[in-house]
């Protein structure tokens, strides 16, 4: 009996040892509980689930000498990496995941200018991120690759595992217009498949046809310059490279492309979301409001008039 109450007493005078995970977890779910930061957060991770399966792909392709990767296999990747990019934040953010597809929707009036740096700003990080991260998984593939060497250039280049650069046959400004046109093709069908007014696609299903829009965009269009269509997907991984040692060839090389996917992709994306906002959005015939009589012996059906169509602005 003495020993139970022994036992019962230093129960009860022991300390309950505390949950210090709730004391760590209640600082961070405050700092969560602001919209930006969640959206910051959002478009890092999504940006950076993208980067990862896209800069991947493609150090399977340079890396394994189309043995391990091909052109196919780096399309698929990106375009399935957005597909899952969108599906780790498209509800808290949108998942632009695209520096070029948040000045859009910045510019004609979806998005609050505010955010824009907010966003920018987790798209840089991921993307940053995700090329320290594949050059760490494929650090020993890279090094052994070129002897050792880390080069931007030539048949043995490595440099074009994170970055794009142009293909002999191009020049700059054939390259620039070429980023615009695709990057206007990439925003125009992106309204397309979120404008619910139009053709909207299976509740869930979003995610899956934009990755298969950037992956068919790939497949067509994208050997000229690499279809960067992305400022968020070049610069942080050019900066990389630049930093790992690649040295300064990364921004020099090709006439000094590096500004190109920029700035290209930006205007691009601005006139293909004016294109569809200004032509073919408000050409979507809205359908007329059907009012069946509720007697059960009436049939007739009546048709409300159609409300006039006004042009969608800017703003």
């Amino acid at each position: 009996m003495e020993s139970e109450k022994h036992l019962s007493t230093s129960a009860e005078t022991t300390p309950r040892p505390t949950m210090a995970p709730v004391h760590v977890l209640r600082p961070m779910q405050r700092i969560l509980q602001k919209e930006m930061v969640r959206e910051c957060l959002a478009e890092f991770m999504s940006t950076y689930v993208m980067m990862v399966f896209g800069l991947g792909s493609v150090a399977h392709m340079v890396l394994g000498q189309q043995k391990l990767g091909s052109f196919l296999g780096v399309n698929l990747g990106f375009g399935f990496g957005v597909t899952m990019g969108v599906y780790v934040a498209g509800s808290i953010s949108g998942a632009h995941m695209n520096a070029a597809v948040t000045f859009t929707a910045c510019a004609v009036g979806r998005m609050p200018w505010k955010k824009f740096p907010i966003y920018v700003l987790g798209q840089c990080l991921g993307s940053f991120s995700a090329a320290a991260t594949i050059y760490l998984l494929f650090y020993s593939a890279i090094y052994n690759f070129a002897n050792g060497e880390l080069l931007v250039t030539g048949s043995k280049a490595t440099a074009g595992i994170f970055a794009t650069y142009l293909p002999e046959h191009m020049t700059l400004w054939r390259g620039f217009l070429d980023e615009v046109f695709l990057t206007g093709m990439l925003q125009l069908c992106l309204f397309a498949i979120t404008d619910k007014d139009n053709s909207a696609s299976l509740q869930g299903a979003d995610a899956l046809v934009i990755g298969i829009l950037v992956c068919v965009i790939g497949v067509s269009l994208g050997m000229n310059s690499g279809y960067a269509i992305n400022p968020s997907r070049d610069l942080p991984p050019r900066i990389f490279t630049f930093i790992a040692g690649w040295g300064k060839e990364v921004f020099s090389a090709g006439d000094n492309w590096w500004w190109v996917p920029m700035v290209a992709p930006t205007l691009g994306a601005y006139i293909g979301g004016i294109v569809y906002l200004g032509i073919i959005h408000p050409s979507i015939p809205r359908n007329p409001q059907r009012l069946e009589n509720s007697a059960p012996g009436n049939q007739n059906v009546t048709v409300s008039p159609k409300v006039p169509l006004t042009s969608v602005t800017s703003t």
